[in-house]
Order: C-alpha cells, then structure tokens, then sequence
C-alpha cells in the first residue's frame, strides 16, 4: 500500500517473515537492492521517498522474489510481470481569501 501526501509516498508492504526487503521502481531505475525498506515489526516493511509529481512503476523486492502492490493506484503489464502503479499529483489546492483552502 501507498500512502502520499503532498509529494511525499510512504510505501508499506506486508511480508511477514520476510528477511529483506527492497522497493524499486522507475523512479530509481529498477535498482533492486538499492533502496532497502525498514521492518515496522508488526510484519510491514516501510519506506518513505520524495518524489517529483508524476506516474510511477514500482515493485517489492522481498527474499529474491517481486511482488506488485495491488493496494496501490493500480497495477500494470510490465516487462517482467506485474508492476504497482503510484500517481503523485500536483497540489489541488491553494489559499483562499479568508485563509482557508479551496479547489483549484
């Protein structure tokens, strides 16, 4: 699962018993032992990352095995299976008069 909130995501992936765990994506060029997620210690594995907005293609890395995210914006056909899909959009929101936010 994914969770965003401006242009931050934080990833969550839930593989109990896992050993190692490692998020890759085409927003790190599908390097799979590069961003190693951290065990939340109740069978999650989280990651956080900064990202520019965009649409991204991202799968976990777990014990040598790819898994897809099927909680996140969706999946897609990729090259090698199945890839989870991340949407970071631009702020839709922006100051009012009164102080408040309103839809662009």
């Amino acid at each position: 699962m994914v969770n965003v909130r401006d242009n931050f995501a934080e990833f969550r992936f839930f593989r109990p018993g896992a050993t190692s765990v490692y998020l890759a994506g085409d927003f790190n060029g599908w390097r799979a032992n590069q961003l190693r997620m951290t065990p939340a210690g109740d069978g999650y594995w989280v990651a956080g990352l900064r990202l520019a907005r965009g649409t991204y293609r991202f799968g976990y890395l777990a014990d040598g095995q790819w898994y897809a995210d099927y909680a996140a914006f969706g999946v897609e056909a990729g090259p090698f299976g199945l890839d989870g899909v991340l949407r970071i959009a631009p702020n839709l929101h922006r100051a009012s008069r009164e102080g408040g936010t309103d839809p662009c």
